[in-house]
This record gives structure tokens, C-alpha cells and sequence, in this order.
């Protein structure tokens, strides 16, 4: 009876209402878009649900729930606000910007011509190799779901097929493009001397270097996974959701690389152990 009740005092379903519900959920779909790929998409869900949860209980008229819930989601919004705020502002720099039309193509429903390329892993492993064997550091930086827009916006951007010649000239300490990272995706260069978000977590072992807590940094932050050649060492890290895994060899590099990009199997979120 309770139930019957409290679904009779509901208003009736408008076509208002559908219009309403329609472009909230868009607005939620475009913002998941945006943040997809990102450790921002596990608080952005967290708050849905906690505000699911603050609906229901003011319908169901648990005044001091929804009165504590109430405060903490409008103290909430205001957390949001910083914490989305690279998101918020290339939401607004993409409003301003005249191929607005294209990039909502690209950002919902419409997807491009091209067919996505493999990964060239052979390239990969044998500069690699190559830098490991004569101590040239590097730091290559693999995109996945997110696209790691602001990121290349800090380099060089250039578009490049993939060679290990091309890995091992731009990395060589004598030419400009060797400090920072270089981001490929699609099977191709975007961009090199990128600046990358550093790690601060306080057990990472003094041992390791920017780049090792660059890698760190954008792992934790992101679904991209990075491979560090140490300038010091020689050995080959890989890092994916802020673990790395040092002093690998090529052939686990090229198997994992494999494994990662050019099947079609589930992939796992952490580096085996």
C-alpha cells in the first residue's frame, strides 16, 4: 500500500519530461566520452550513484538522509569543478573552436573512415634494443582509449609512420626532440618532447629517474602504458595502471606490446606480476 501510495503522489510523464531525461542523458554520455580512459570516470560514477541514492531517499521521504546527502553533494559539485578541470576546460576550448561539428562527430556517434593500423612492435622492440644496448634514455608512451590530448599539445606534434630508425634518431641526445616523451597512436607517432604528469607517490625507490616517475605519473592517471629506456642502466621498464615492472627483457617486451595492442583478446588493467 505504501508503494502504490507513493506511486500515485508521482506527477504524470510529460513529453517536457522525456525531453528533459533524454538530454540529461546525453550530457552524461558526452562528459563519459570525455573522461573515458581516465581514473576521473571511477569519481564521476561514484557521484552519479551517490546522487541516484539522494533521489531516492528524498521520494521516499528520509528527511535526514536526504538532508546529510543533500550538503554533500552541493559540497561536491564544488570538488568536481576541480577535479575536472582540464576536462572542463577543453569542453569549453572545443565550444569555441570552429570544427566544433567535427570533433561531435568524433566525440559520439560517427566513426572514422580509416581502418585502425596495428601496432608495428618489431620498430618498437629494436629501438628498444638498440638504446638499451648504447644507454639512450627513453620514454615512449602508448594511448589506448584515452587519446591523450592535452599531453600532446605540450610537444611537437607531428604525425609519423612508426620506425625504430625514426625512435632511436629522435631519442639520440643531440637533437631537440629528445627530452620529454613521445606519444604514439594508431600505429603512429603524434607527437614527441611531450611533458607528462609526475608521479608523487612517496614509495617509489630513489633509484629511479623522471622519466620511471613520468611513466608512473601518466599510467596512474590515465589507461596509457609506458615503456622507460634508463639512461643510467640500460633496462627496459614497462608501467600500465601506475605499476612498473623494470629490467625486462625484449622478448617480453614484444610479447607483451603483442598481447596489449595486436590481438583481439580480453586485456588485463595491471602488469602481470
Amino acid at each position: 500500500m505504501i508503494l502504490l501510495d507513493i506511486i500515485q503522489s508521482l506527477p504524470a510523464f510529460t513529453v517536457i519530461d522525456f525531453i528533459d531525461v533524454f538530454v540529461v542523458a546525453l550530457v552524461l554520455f558526452f562528459v563519459f566520452k570525455m573522461i573515458k580512459g581516465t581514473n576521473a570516470i571511477s569519481i564521476f560514477i561514484g557521484f552519479f550513484i551517490l546522487y541516484i541514492i539522494w533521489k531516492i531517499v528524498s521520494i521516499l521521504g528520509m528527511r535526514i538522509m536526504s538532508e546529510i546527502l543533500g550538503q554533500f553533494i552541493s559540497l561536491g559539485l564544488m570538488a568536481l569543478i576541480v577535479i575536472f578541470q582540464p576536462e572542463i576546460r577543453r569542453f569549453l576550448v572545443m565550444l569555441g573552436s570552429r570544427n566544433f561539428a567535427e570533433r561531435g562527430r568524433k566525440l559520439f556517434f560517427w566513426k572514422s573512415a580509416h581502418v585502425e593500423k596495428n601496432l608495428d612492435v618489431n620498430a618498437i622492440v629494436q629501438a628498444c634494443g638498440h638504446m638499451s644496448q648504447t644507454y639512450t634514455g627513453a620514454l615512449i608512451i602508448f594511448c589506448r582509449e584515452n587519446k591523450l590530448e592535452s599531453i600532446i599539445q605540450s610537444g611537437e606534434m607531428f604525425k609519423s609512420s612508426l620506425s625504430s630508425q625514426l625512435l632511436e634518431t629522435i631519442f639520440f641526445k643531440n637533437t631537440p626532440l629528445h627530452d620529454g616523451a613521445v606519444i604514439i597512436d594508431k600505429g603512429q607517432i603524434q607527437a614527441a618532447r611531450c611533458i607528462l604528469p609526475v608521479s608523487h607517490a612517496t614509495n617509489i625507490p630513489l633509484s629511479m629517474g623522471l622519466r620511471h616517475r613520468s611513466a608512473l605519473g601518466v599510467t596512474e592517471n590515465t589507461d596509457a602504458i609506458a615503456v622507460v629506456v634508463s639512461e643510467q642502466t640500460g633496462q627496459i621498464s614497462i608501467a600500465e595502471g601506475g605499476i612498473i615492472r623494470q629490467g625486462i627483457t625484449t622478448s617480453y617486451l614484444q610479447s607483451f606490446l603483442e598481447r596489449k595492442f595486436n590481438t583481439a583478446a580480453p586485456q588485463t588493467n595491471n602488469i602481470e606480476k
